[in-house]
């Protein structure tokens, strides 16, 4: 709306002309909606790539082994889980969600969330004093049997886990 308007006549134009905006939207809108493939890309449309998406080709066969395996284990999980008694509508929700969700998992990022949690527990086991004493009690019962032991080869190669640290 540039002008101002002044008189009936200049009002009447301006309402000729919104109608005629909205004429014209309608039918884009129609010709949009036109058949079940643009409503679906249009919906589709609302879900944005990821900005790290646009370099690995996306779709069910360019996963890795866990993303495949995810596709089908989580919606699998959560439905028989935590929506047991769930209706029909939720249920095709947490299925849809949880394949979006898969996109995500991947054998890096579970490879790296095992590690972070491995390095977690050999942190408190190294610094645990009744744990390391089991495992010291457990490498003297190997090394007691094998210097026992009767028929060893001389200068034969002993075994990792004899070996005393």
């Amino acid at each position: 709306m540039g002008l101002p308007i002044k008189n009936s006549v200049e009002l009447r134009n301006e309402i000729y002309r919104l109608e005629g905006i909205e004429a014209e939207q309608a039918a884009a809108l129609k010709t949009r909606f036109s058949s079940p493939g643009a409503v679906f890309s249009t919906l589709l449309s609302l879900f944005p790539k990821s900005a790290d998406n646009e370099n690995h080709k996306s779709g069910l066969f360019h996963q890795d082994f866990i993303g495949l395996i995810s596709r089908l284990v989580l919606p699998v999980a959560l439905n028989k889980t935590l929506f047991k008694n769930s209706g029909f509508i939720v249920k095709t929700l947490v299925g849809l969600l949880s394949q979006k969700a898969s996109n995500y998992i991947s054998e890096d990022s579970i490879s790296g969330v095992w590690d972070k949690a491995k390095s977690l527990f050999e942190n408190q086991v190294a610094h645990n004093p009744a744990i390391t004493g089991i495992v010291d009690k457990v490498k003297s019962l190997f090394i007691k049997k094998e210097s026992k032991s009767r028929g060893r080869i001389k200068n034969a190669p002993v075994p990792a886990y004899v070996k005393a640290s």
